[in-house]
């Protein structure tokens, strides 16, 4: 087991001396947790196959689920990936540094296991200055999924990278919470049309303003991932819990009062119940449930996918047996929200 160690770092001024002693980590071949605005990553030289590798067993990940590789600038695409297409450049201004992963065709020198096989790769640059300077000042590209155990709720603070990975990694670079809470969106360019694999905070509507129209291929829809068509995020359930999560879906009113329904009966068997709410219905569900927590309004998407995945952790430190969560409208943000729920749901869907 390794010696894990945490630092504290300033997330708007960043100390460069611990920057560069998680970079030393990097070209030494370990493993670095850091920030970025969507969840922590689990960082390591993404152009060495023997330091990937260590991603895979730290996580416990299956090595035929790819990586994405993170830049510190847009140059570095040209780096790992060929035939760039032309839409990549207006994607770049308007998106980078952000929440925006390319897939792209891959150099052949980049190692196969951080694509898992595939001709293809995974990019993007992150809106975070610890992340972006560590990147820099480490002089290679950091592969770097979320740093959980796989298939565990993604870390959105250095506490829960901690109680995943804690002897594990080498170290741990605490820049307080990130701010916008789920993982990238994914956009396969090699498409035709472009494909969405992964929603997240840079919505279909965005992108659907720049390249026209956009296609959704996401787990827990129709649209299942093809034999060899498989990318970061699509493969395995993400987003488990501890506790059984049903998720119910349809209109706000008729979601409370399933809700209301399912959780006294559970109730009625001895069973402690959790509940996922809305700011809107939080009041609603009074008597009904043992633990109440609101994600924020129905208006405001932002704010209850920032809080998703520290409120999913949550509902495990409150020992509830049952957790059943609202859901919300697939406009914009909601698309990638719904995507997490009914990843943290597995199938346990109710729709009314």
């Amino acid at each position: 087991m390794k010696e894990t160690q945490i630092v504290k770092v300033d997330p708007d001024s960043p100390d460069i001396h611990e920057i560069e002693r998680a970079a030393s980590i990097i070209k030494g071949g370990g493993l670095v947790a850091f920030p970025t605005e969507t969840v922590y990553g689990l960082g390591a030289d993404g152009l060495r196959a023997d330091t990937v590798d260590k991603i895979f067993l730290a996580k416990g990940r299956p090595q035929d689920n790819p990586l994405i590789l993170h830049v510190a600038s847009p140059d570095d695409i040209l780096r790992v990936a060929m035939a760039v297409p032309p839409d990549v450049d207006r994607l770049v201004q308007l998106f980078w540094p952000g929440p925006l992963t390319l897939i792209l065709p891959k150099e052949p020198h980049v190692p196969d296991v951080v694509s898992a096989g595939l001709p293809t790769i995974g990019v993007r640059m992150p809106d975070n200055i610890i992340a972006l300077t560590l990147i820099a000042e480490s002089g290679t590209l950091l592969a770097a999924p979320s740093a959980n155990l796989s298939g565990r709720p993604s870390p959105t603070q250095a506490s829960h990278v901690a109680d995943d990975m804690w002897g594990r990694v080498d170290l741990i670079l605490d820049g307080g919470s990130t701010r916008l809470g789920v993982e990238s969106t994914v956009l396969d360019l090699t498409e035709d049309p472009p494909r969405i694999l992964r929603p997240g905070s840079v919505t279909r509507e965005e992108l659907e303003e720049v390249l026209g129209h956009v296609e959704a291929r996401v787990p827990g829809s129709e649209n299942r991932p093809s034999p060899g068509q498989v990318h970061p995020g699509m493969k395995y359930p993400h987003y488990s819990l501890d506790i059984p999560v049903f998720l119910v879906e349809g209109e706000p009113q008729a979601i409370v009062r399933r809700i209301q329904e399912e959780a006294g009966k559970y109730r009625s068997c001895g069973k402690k119940v959790g509940i996922l709410s809305s700011e809107e219905s939080k009041g609603q569900y009074s008597g009904y449930a043992d633990v109440v927590r609101s994600l924020g309004s129905r208006h405001d998407m932002t704010q209850v996918a920032a809080g998703l995945y520290r409120t999913l952790r949550d509902f495990e430190t409150c020992q509830v047996n049952v957790l059943f969560a609202e859901g919300f409208s697939e406009r914009g943000l909601g698309f990638a929200v719904m995507n997490r729920l009914r990843g943290a749901a597995r199938g346990r869907i109710i729709y009314v």
